[in-house]
């Protein structure tokens, strides 16, 4: 399997269904210091957000809930301690490869590379959902 930009397992989600809407369930954990001398790994990662988020509306995700994480309250998580969880809804597979194949991303991205230590995406499909289906971009 064949993987794109920053670790885009990209082959793996063209090869899935895409029948609707797909969350994109992140884990990351910070660097203390952002590579780029430019404060901390968490510095780094809001300013990649601010450049992530015009690209994820245009497609017309969203995020659906973002926070810090406290702890394992099931399981062990010792051997990779994820510091934050973000889900973020996409109305397709299509829109999300979109979005992290697009140069714009490519610019935003490197904060990212900056200030992220750790960072997987769990793709999810969703079987389940309170909100509506997102509108397509």
């Amino acid at each position: 399997m064949s993987t794109g930009p920053q670790g885009l397992n990209e082959d793996f989600v063209r090869g899935l269904p895409d029948t609707g809407p797909v969350v994109m369930v992140n884990l990351l954990r910070f660097k203390p210091a952002s590579a780029d001398g430019d404060g901390s790994g968490w510095d780094a990662y809001l300013r990649y957000s601010k450049g992530f988020a015009a690209l994820m509306k245009a497609v017309g995700a969203t995020i659906l809930w973002a926070g810090k994480v406290e702890g394992a309250a099931f399981g062990n998580v010792s051997e990779r301690p994820w510091e934050f969880v973000v889900l973020v809804r996409y109305p397709s597979r299509r829109a999300f490869l979109e979005v992290l194949t697009s140069a714009e991303y490519a610019k935003a991205n490197r904060h990212r590379e900056n200030g992220v230590e750790d960072h997987v995406i769990l793709s999810a499909a969703e079987t389940y959902s309170k909100f509506p289906p997102p509108a397509a971009g």
